[in-house]
Parts: C-alpha cells; structure tokens; sequence
C-alpha cells in the first residue's frame, strides 16, 4: 500500500493551496476563504476515521470545486479528489485528478502531519492574518483524538 503525504501551503490573502500524493502521482487543489475547507477537511476525514462509510469535502476555488470523496471499508479508505465545473454537478461531471487505496492510520497522519506543518511554520496568528479565518486548531485535535482511539481499538462517534 502505498505512502501519503498532504501539504496545505497558504498562497495569498484568502488562497491556499494543497497538494496531495502517494508513491504514485500528486495533485493540486486550491481553495478560497469563502468557504472553510481546512475545517471541512478535516471534519471529514474524522468522519471517516471514526466509521466505515463515505464522506466529502470539498474546496472553493471560484468557480472551479475540489471535491474530495472518502469510503472505507474495514480498515482502508478509497481517497478520490475531483475538479468539478461547480458545486451543483454530480461527481460524474468532475475530473479525477488523484485517487489512492490508504489505510485509515496512514489518511489520518498525512493529514495530521500536514495541519502540525502549517500550525508550527506559520503560526496560528499570522496563518489567520493570512487565510482570513483561525487556524482549525479544534477540528485538527477532534481528529488527533479520534485517531487515537482508533489506533488503540476503541470504538469511536463521528
């Protein structure tokens, strides 16, 4: 099974993008402060640690949608992200830039991993004063902890 990594680079006041890999093939996602995609990214990734299923979240990037679509089963997660004209399409309208088979501990550390990157580089005043909304400092230790959980076999609630 392949490694993965996830960096959230803020690009300019209000922008950021992202950049998603395995061993592989990458994409890139941008996403405006219009809407909070760190927090329902990592809103949704908890989702899908925390149970079996599928779950989304998506990027504005006026107009253009980055819409991420996460199922697991057991203990693997299909990860697909697709670029869609618009937020009304059905994901059959969209590109599939990047897709990627990760177990469930390997999502939840990319992603964590990538969020610790931003909050120790940058700050979270000066990444607020940069992407207009407080770092999602509640939503990242909601994930940590049901990581965690998950690690040591519990059971956990979305």
């Amino acid at each position: 099974m392949p490694g993965m990594t996830f960096t959230w680079t803020l690009s300019g006041h209000g922008w950021a993008d992202c950049l998603v890999a395995d061993d592989q093939t990458q994409a890139e996602a941008t996403a405006s402060y219009i809407t909070l995609a760190p927090n329902d990214l990592l809103e949704a990734v908890t989702r899908i640690v925390a149970m079996p299923g599928e779950t989304r979240a998506q990027f504005e990037a006026e107009p253009t949608i980055f819409r991420w679509i996460f199922f697991r089963e057991g203990d693997h997660v299909w990860i697909q992200m697709l670029q869609m004209p618009d937020r009304q399409r059905h994901d059959k309208a969209g590109i599939q830039l990047w897709s990627s088979w990760q177990t469930v501990d390997t999502l939840a550390r990319a992603i964590i991993r990538g969020f610790d990157t931003v909050a120790s580089e940058r700050g979270e005043s000066r990444y607020q004063d940069k992407w207009g909304h407080p770092f999602p400092r509640t939503e990242l230790e909601k994930l940590r902890a049901v990581w965690r959980q998950y690690q040591s076999g519990g059971s956990s609630e979305g």
